[in-house]
């Protein structure tokens, strides 16, 4: 079995910019793990690739099915969770896993891959810095966005939880502090 990369952060934090650093190097094989998700897609996010997009009758069916290794409702009606499936397909690659999972998820994946995982928790500079990038980001209405800022602070209680905390009020300091805690991980941890 492969090492497992666990990353989470309230949204707006640089999770995904950091996550994309992380899988750009090939040292690392690491392969991300696709998360199913209820909302809709945004942007340019595309089935398969970043989420699988699910109704909600399709993912409570897979839930009874026990086909997931974790999941959370994280509002009402709008799930996210790691499909055991999408696990045991990299792994049969020979990869790593990286995870990019709300912090009840990644504590959650922590809880059961145990020694085999590296727990990193990235954190923005402060609340009003989190709400700036939400609202520069130009993705969210701005009660989704202080749903979000709310959820944020519950989250940021919950970074002791994690291995590693990286507080990215700098992207490239950021950038260096995950590679050189996943290479350490990968490399000298058995």
């Amino acid at each position: 079995m492969g090492k497992v990369i666990i990353v989470s952060a309230p949204s707006g934090s640089g999770k995904s910019t950091l996550i994309a650093s992380l899988i750009s190097r090939s040292d690392f094989n690491l392969k991300f793990s696709v998360s199913a998700t209820t909302r809709s897609p945004r942007g340019e996010e595309q089935n398969g690739k970043d989420y699988y997009f699910l109704s909600v009758q399709e993912f409570e069916k897979k839930i009874s099915e026990n086909q997931f290794v974790e999941y959370e409702q994280v509002y009402p009606g709008r799930y996210y969770g790691t499909l055991k499936s999408e696990i045991e397909r990299i792994f049969s690659l020979g990869g790593n896993v990286i995870f990019d999972v709300d912090v009840i998820g990644g504590i959650n994946l922590k809880k059961i891959f145990a020694e085999s995982a590296l727990s990193i928790f990235i954190q923005p500079p402060s609340i009003e810095e989190l709400r700036r990038r939400l609202i520069g980001r130009a993705t969210d209405s701005m009660e989704e966005i202080e749903k979000r800022i709310s959820k944020a602070g519950q989250e940021m209680q919950s970074a002791e939880k994690f291995d590693k905390i990286i507080v990215n009020d700098d992207l490239e300091t950021a950038k260096k502090e995950i590679c050189d805690s996943v290479a350490n991980f990968i490399t000298f941890h058995f």
